[in-house]
């Protein structure tokens, strides 16, 4: 036999949540939001076919001989094979192009990374005389024009030495990429909490000890972002290592690829261009497939703390 409070609390149960309930409802959509979701699903369905069919037809070109190619540029490879990428590889020199671009940009995302993160974490945590002054220039390198800094880039290169060198270029990576890590970073460093800073520094310890052990791994999730972004950026460089770099032994992928296309003339061996084409831009698209969802996942928190 249940008491009256009981049976007040078993009738309220279902009142009490159907609002709740009836909130968590989604509205149905009207005519609007479907003529919205119909155009946008139409225009992101021709934009990803613009991108996508182009790369299929260069990836399947890449096995077809140059000869197939000119004769029946939309029809699959009669005899599917992988010497247009040795010869890309050797004879066109994409394998030495290829590790020049992994020692240059790998070198100088390491080294932009650890600087960006070391001046966005003091800029976000402690104030100085010039703090502002300092992230209004790290802002102001943002919008400055890359092609207006070639000529005096040309000369401070080539009086230190380092002009058609790649350590030269790879100064010249980290300086480019530099103010963006910088300002992707403050915001978070700027977001995390300072009672865990603090009670490190209860327990003893140091300045950097708190960074690398506690405050960065705190911002990985800022961290691997704006590396992916780096890396983006960096790998498809041209302008740069065009200006910077003429020496060909020191050639990077986008200056090798500019190379092979034009050097042939008439007699451009397509199957092995494509096949240089496809190596170029596979690194690129494996990191994006790989890391998109944390890109989604951290821009937005990054950028509007």
């Amino acid at each position: 036999m249940t008491t009256p409070v009981e049976r007040d609390q078993s009738t309220e149960r279902p009142t009490v949540g159907a609002p709740f309930e009836a909130a968590r409802r989604t509205p149905p959509a009207g005519p609007a939001d479907r003529t919205a979701a119909a155009t946008s699903h139409v225009l992101l369905t021709f934009g990803a076919v613009l991108v996508v069919v182009p790369f299929l037809w260069v990836f399947v070109s890449s096995f077809k001989t140059t000869k197939e190619i000119l004769a029946s540029p939309f029809s699959l490879p009669a005899d599917p094979s992988l010497a247009n990428y040795a010869t890309a590889w050797t004879d066109a020199g994409i394998g030495r192009y290829f590790l020049n671009t992994i020692v240059v940009v790998g070198c100088a995302l390491f080294f932009v990374m650890m600087l960006g993160a070391l001046t966005a974490y003091v800029l976000a945590r402690f104030r100085f005389p010039g703090n502002k002054v300092i992230y209004n220039l790290m802002l102001a390198g943002l919008t400055f024009p890359v092609f207006l800094a070639i000529v005096p880039l040309f000369f401070v290169l080539r009086n230190a030495g380092l002009l058609n060198t790649l350590p030269g270029l790879i100064v010249t990576y980290v300086a480019f990429a530099f103010p963006f890590t910088v300002f992707f970073l403050y915001s978070f460093f700027r977001g995390l909490p300072h009672e865990v800073a603090e009670a490190a520094q209860v327990d003893g310890a140091g300045e950097w000890r708190t960074f690398f052990q506690i405050m960065l791994p705190m911002a990985r999730p800022g961290m691997a972002s704006v590396a992916i972004f780096n890396f983006l950026g960096l790998w498809n460089q041209f302008l740069l290592p065009v200006a910077l770099n003429t020496d060909t032994d020191n050639y990077v992928l986008t200056q090798g690829m500019a190379q092979f296309a034009s050097q042939a003339g008439y007699a451009v061996d397509f199957g092995a261009l494509y096949a240089g084409v496809v190596m170029t831009v596979l690194p690129v698209l494996v990191v994006y497939v790989f890391f998109q969802r944390r890109l989604q996942g951290s821009v937005a928190q990054g950028t509007f703390r």
